[in-house]
Formats: structure tokens, sequence, C-alpha cells
């Protein structure tokens, strides 16, 4: 009995510092992005200041906010991105249904097909998308995102179908069976029995959805141009922003040029709407992914 105590003793023992390892692993980044973007011109060229900074130099955070867009970006960012990621997760949601529930001829042939798409680089699409987009005169708005997202071609949208077709697939046929008993139609089973039942997966997939359209950058830039700013798409032009808001002219004060606390701070505020986003929803995620039989991307 002690041999068999002391062995849970360490591998209980083992199992933490192996978690708190990993953990550290994933926050250190953060650690280093919020001390850097703490800190004043004076403190990033002082050898002696590593970790904490000698105050708390919030102006850096300011500017960067600035820089950004302020509020106006976070809404434009935030709003867009939500209407594309709704837009993704109910095409995805159809479509994973159809594939699920249907047997038809091309079933098969056809989810292998969009199956095939996920493994298929960007860089091969991006420019025959562009041009579609171009010569319908839809650059500079939404569109590029949000069409693809409403037909179930949007960034990772085969995922996204796997996933709920996954999910249709563990729900008895008999509901189906006992709904068309009572009359019910095709939309009518799947907004009232399936799409309950398939919370778990929506959750996944909206969430999934919305972090990875949040992040979009480089499709955002070909797309938007300087039309829409976004986050992220504002933080990889920061330099050449920063330097239209606070000419070199007129920052005689070295504290008020470009440094690296100011980057910093800039990255960080791009990631904290996403941080707070996992912070509400962690519990309801974490329980989806496995109600959804999902263990990893």
């Amino acid at each position: 009995m002690k041999i068999k105590k002391i062995y849970r003793a360490i591998s209980r023992l083992f199992f933490y510092i192996t978690m708190i390892a990993v953990g550290f692993i994933f926050l250190y980044p953060l650690i280093i992005m919020f001390a850097e973007s703490s800190k004043d011109v004076h403190d990033l060229v002082n050898p002696l200041v590593r970790w904490l900074p000698t105050h708390i130099y919030t102006a850096n955070f300011t500017r960067a906010w600035n820089v950004l867009g302020g509020f106006d970006t976070l809404l434009i960012s935030s709003g867009y991105m939500l209407l594309v990621a709704v837009c993704q997760t109910v095409s995805s949601a159809f479509i994973g249904y159809g594939f699920a529930k249907f047997d038809f001829k091309l079933n098969k042939p056809l989810f292998l097909l969009m199956i095939c798409t996920f493994i298929l680089p960007d860089q091969v699409t991006f420019m025959p998308k562009y041009l579609m987009f171009k010569s319908f005169g839809m650059l500079k708005t939404i569109m590029p995102f949000l069409l693809p997202a409403l037909f179930g071609q949007g960034i990772k949208n085969a995922i996204f179908i796997l996933i709920y077709y996954q999910f249709f697939r563990m729900i008895p046929k008999a509901l189906d069976e006992a709904a068309e008993i009572d009359g019910a139609g095709f939309f009518r089973i799947f907004a009232g029995i399936h799409l309950p039942l398939a919370v778990p997966a929506t959750v996944v997939v909206f969430i999934f959805s919305f972090v990875w359209h949040w992040n979009e950058s480089y499709l955002a830039d070909l797309y938007f141009e300087d039309a829409i700013r976004t986050f992220p798409l504002a933080l990889t032009k920061f330099t050449e922003y920063f330097q239209k808001l606070y000419p070199v002219e007129d920052a005689g004060n070295p504290l008020l040029r470009m440094n690296e606390g100011v980057r910093m701070a800039g990255t960080l505020l791009c990631i904290i709407p996403l941080v707070i986003l996992y912070l509400f929803v962690e519990p309801k995620l974490v329980e989806s992914l496995d109600r959804a039989g999902i263990t990893g991307e």
C-alpha cells in the first residue's frame, strides 16, 4: 500500500510539474510582451532592467491604441469578423447536415473533394479569388470574406463541415423518423432537433472561425487595401501608421519615438480581445470539445 501511495504521489507530482512547464511555455511570450510594453525608453536601453520595469509606463499603450485606430477599429474588427463567423457557422451546419443525413449519388465523392480543399494551400487559390472579386467590384468591402463564408468556402471551412458531419452522424435516425411521422419537414427537423443537439459543435466552430478570421491579415490586406482597417491589419503596418500619427519632426522627445515598447503594446492590444473571449467561453469550449469528440486542430 505504501508503495502504491508513493507511486501515486510521484505520478501526481510529475503531472503537476509537466503542466506548470507547459503552461509557462505558453505564458512566457505574454509575460515578456507585457514587461516590454510597460517600459519607457530608459528601461529598454538599460541592461540592468530585464523583467520588471522601474515603473509602469502606460503611454506606450495609449500611443499604440491610437495607432491601431482605437474604438473605431475595434468595432469594425469585432463586427465584421462576428458577422463572417456567424455566416460560416450556419453554412457549415447546413453542409455538414446534408452530407451526414442525405444519401445521394455523389455524396462520398463530393465529401472527399470537400476534405481535399482543406489541404490545398491558400497560395494556390488566392489569386483567382482576388481577380474574381476585383471583376465584381467587391474589393475594399467585407464581401470577399462574407460570400465564401456563406457558401462553405471560408477560411478552413472544410474542417468545420467535418466537425458538423461527425456530430450529426452520431444523432440516431430514429429522431428523424419520429419527427417525420409527426409531419415535420426538412427545415423543422434540422432547426428543431439537430441544431439544438449540435450546440457543442456550434460553439467550437464559431469560436475557431472568429479567431481565424480575426488573425487573418494577408488576405485582409489584399482585399481591403486601405479602405477597411482591422487590428491585425493595422499591426502589420504599425510602423507606417505610427510615423504618420507621430511624425519625426514632432518627436524631438525620445520618449515619443517608435520603440519596442510601443510595438509590444500594439501586439498585446491585438490579442487582448481574443484572451477576453477565451476567458468567457473557456468552460463551454472545453465541454464542447469533449462532447464533439475533437482532440486537436
